[in-house]
């Protein structure tokens, strides 16, 4: 289990995130949401250990994290598909993929077929460059090396932004399959209201660094949410 308790976070003498709390459990979705600049990904920065915070705490499985390096949080299972996908476009495909490697022992070294199985696209393409495929293979190829770390928790920070229909409902199976699992929380940061409304089984709304709403998945049908994202 994540627990985020009471964060804080200041870029200089501005605050970006007030008071912030968030849970999320093996087996559920916790979904962020909120509009642009409100604090999604700094909270996602954060949680992954990108930015210190100024107050609160972290802790993963009952452990404190607050203080620990971005390598270490790799280490304990924490995995962050970030926003944009940063993804190697010079390296193929399996460069890619293998670039999960990393925090894992040597014995755990090794493509999981379970990725591709969940994007299929991925393993027609293992010798493409990265650069060369299109948007959405990119964000299939960013989760994709995410879980070739073995995460305890996915952090996801708006993984159908820019992307196709079709590949926006590959990505939403692939989720539904990761929590359905039922060992994997999944920390999932999005605008798209239907998108988070269909697989969010808790969420907190930000607005203006602070969390202004939050709830379970029944929670999210209420028309004060939905005018909270309201652009």
């Amino acid at each position: 289990m994540l627990t985020v308790d009471k964060l804080s976070l200041y870029y200089g003498a501005a605050q970006a995130l007030s008071s912030v709390s968030l849970i999320a459990k093996p087996g559920e979705v916790t979904c962020v949401l909120g509009r642009n600049g409100v604090g999604k990904t700094s909270l996602m920065r954060a949680i992954v250990g990108h930015r210190a915070i100024s107050a609160g705490s972290i802790s993963l499985d009952g452990t404190d994290i607050t203080k620990t390096r971005t390598y270490e949080r790799a280490k304990l299972g924490i995995a962050y598909v970030p926003q944009g996908r940063e993804i190697f476009p010079l390296l193929t495909v399996r460069e890619n993929l293998e670039t999960g490697y990393a925090p894992l022992p040597r014995s755990l070294r090794n493509v999981p077929d379970e990725i591709f199985h969940l994007f299929p696209v991925l393993k027609s393409m293992l010798h493409r460059r990265g650069g060369d495929l299109s948007g959405g293979q990119q964000q299939q190829l960013a989760i994709g090396r995410a879980l070739v770390t073995r995460p305890k928790l996915l952090v996801l920070d708006e993984p159908t932004e820019g992307i196709q229909p079709s590949i926006i409902k590959d990505i939403g199976r692939a989720i539904t399959y990761l929590r359905d699992r039922g060992d994997m929380a999944i920390v999932l940061v999005e605008q798209y209201f239907e998108f988070a409304k269909e697989l969010a089984d808790r969420f907190i709304v930000l607005d203006r660094g602070e969390v202004v709403a939050s709830g379970d998945q029944k929670a999210l049908e209420g028309d004060d949410v939905r005018q909270r994202l309201v652009f």
